[in-house]
């Protein structure tokens, strides 16, 4: 029997990477699954709906909540993986237009479509919501200090939700993925030697032997969605072939 046959999910950042690879488990595993990215002109894992909206913003957020309501009724699972940020020189030199776009995106999207999505769990008492965090916030350094920043407030969000529903029957948990083979992360770790004028952790790999893949991480969201984790709540999963100290 296929593990999410019956349940309705939402992935935002549902195209590429980690959040592409969700949304293929979840529709494999029986799931209507609809994801969401900032145009509708991109590539669609196969048998989910896509849905142009940026995220960023309590209007996109409302997009996606009415689309959701309009195919589905309602959701069963939420997956915030949508996140990201551009490095600086030093945390000095980040914009203030910065800084809050980086809230926007890496925190207030997920306050914001919690806000519309989490009642309807609430009401049905049952329902999960993974938040996606980013272990650079074990490590934070001032170039991407804006980033991080609005990475750990999601976790400490995570967790206070997690206590509000927990009487209602709606678990809420974080994945926090280490170095990741996707490419947005090639990228930043490019750009980020570019600045740094520097790659002495080209050649470096986690403990495990080798970076992460997005099915890793999609297999820890799945997890963490699934009934098999039906008590687990307000938890981090640490998702990095043991390349950070734990807290």
């Amino acid at each position: 029997m296929q593990e999410f046959a019956g349940k309705r999910a939402v992935v935002t950042g549902g195209t590429r990477g980690i959040g592409a690879a969700v949304a293929r488990q979840l529709a494999a595993g029986g799931a209507q699954v609809l994801v969401t990215a900032r145009s509708a002109e991109t590539a669609t894992p196969e048998g989910v709906t896509v849905v142009a909206a940026d995220v960023r913003s309590r209007a996109g957020a409302e997009v996606v909540a009415a689309a959701v309501a309009e195919t589905f009724g309602g959701a069963d699972i939420v997956v915030h993986n949508a996140g990201g940020a551009r490095p600086f020189v030093d945390s000095a030199a980040i914009p203030d237009e910065e800084w809050q776009d980086a809230l926007d995106l890496n925190y207030l999207a997920s306050v914001r479509l919690d806000s519309l999505l989490a009642p309807g769990m609430r009401e049905r008492r049952s329902g999960a919501i993974v938040h996606v965090s980013s272990a650079a916030v074990f490590t934070p350094v001032g170039p991407f200090l804006h980033y991080v920043a609005a990475k750990a407030a999601l976790e400490s969000y995570s967790r206070g939700l997690s206590l509000e529903l927990a009487p209602y029957g709606v678990r809420v948990n974080t994945v926090t993925p280490g170095r990741v083979a996707t490419p947005g992360g090639e990228a930043t770790r490019v750009l980020w030697a570019q600045i740094a004028g520097s790659s002495d952790d080209a050649g470096a790999v986690p403990p495990l032997g080798r970076d992460g893949r997005p099915d890793d991480l999609a297999n820890a969201v799945l997890f963490l969605a699934s009934e098999r984790a039906g008590w687990v709540t307000g938890s981090n999963l640490v998702v990095d072939g043991g390349e950070y100290p734990r807290r």
